[in-house]
């Protein structure tokens, strides 16, 4: 689907402002058209060391004009591109006092955007914790474990208070997307066999749930667009089929002609503590309201149609396989 056909049930000109250049971000502006104008600014996340440089500005035309030298917190810089925006995306990440663009730009500043028709919050399902590998929507209690999952839970309530109208200002547009572990070109179990890090770890009845980048941006895209209007603040975004990790690794490495690495015992003591948080929990995410209010059918509803797809653009298969 392309950018146009996604919004044009939203009418009106669109002007997305991504703060944060993650891979879904980053992703998510290379649907644009130059018709449909690219992002005006993708703003560099404070905590990922490197150039200031953020992202490009684009004419009509789509011919790329110098790039932007606009640090996050610079907010003289924001302030013309926020005036022009209709549509902000976020996906910075938090840290231990909440969302930091939350802070930056406030609420106030957002609810004075005239222009301003969407935000949209990337979080993620780690907000829920364990719960035993039930399926679980969008009313599940969350149940965080670890800082990176407890901040996120924190941003994410400093996000949702902001839909209330509060000392005269009007309620903010804000779309929270839960997100399940993203994979794609570039970021598969591809890259981890070529690396030599991908693992197949056996813990028999563990579940991952996971979600193709674009399927991803297809959820955004239908979100922006106005679909499923006045709906409820939170979507869960994840793939029909939550899967044990070692069944993609052994599935990407059919399609590549390689060999898998060897199936280890879960040992809890033997893995690094982001992984083992990981493993600590087992949930399976049920993903009706984005079909249902957003109207949304998935690209790869599992992962093997989606690695089969990154097959085919990275060219990871080995001679003879149809990867079909």
């Amino acid at each position: 689907m392309t950018w146009e056909e996604g919004l044009s049930s939203g009418g009106g000109a669109v002007r997305l402002l991504a703060i944060g250049r993650g891979y879904v971000a980053r992703r998510l502006a290379g649907t644009h058209s130059p018709e449909s104008g690219r992002p005006d600014l993708t703003v560099k996340d404070p905590t990922v060391p490197g150039p200031a440089v953020l992202g490009a500005t684009h004419r009509p035309d789509g011919a790329p004009r110098q790039p932007g030298d606009i640090r996050f917190g610079d907010t003289a810089a924001i302030a013309p591109l926020l005036e022009r925006a209709t549509h902000l995306l976020v996906s910075v990440p938090p840290d231990a006092d909440g969302d930091p663009t939350l802070r930056w730009l406030g609420a106030d500043r957002l609810a004075g955007t005239a222009g301003l028709r969407w935000i949209g919050y990337l979080s993620s399902t780690g907000v829920y914790g364990d719960h035993g590998g039930a399926w679980i929507d969008e009313t599940a209690p969350l149940n965080p474990v670890g800082q990176t999952a407890e901040r996120r839970a924190l941003a994410e309530a400093e996000w949702l208070a902001a839909r209330t109208p509060a000392g005269g200002r009007r309620g903010l547009p804000v779309t929270v997307f839960r997100l399940s572990g993203i994979y794609g070109p570039g970021r598969s179990a591809f890259d981890a066999l070529a690396a030599g890090t991908a693992r197949r770890i056996d813990k028999p009845g563990h579940v991952f749930c996971r979600c193709h980048v674009d399927d991803i941006c297809a959820v955004l895209r239908r979100s922006m667009a106005g679909a499923g209007a006045g709906a409820a603040p939170i979507y869960n975004v994840a793939d029909d089929l939550p899967a044990p990790q070692r069944a993609a690794v052994e599935y990407a490495a059919g399609l590549a002609g390689v060999e898998p690495p060897p199936l280890t015992p879960y040992d809890p003591g033997a893995l690094p503590p982001g992984l083992r948080r990981f493993y600590e929990a087992c949930r399976r995410i049920r993903n009706d309201r984005i079909k249902q209010d957003l109207g949304v059918r998935l690209l790869y509803p599992t992962f093997r149609e989606g690695l089969r797809a990154i097959a085919l653009e990275e060219g990871r298969t080995r001679p003879g396989l149809d990867p079909g």
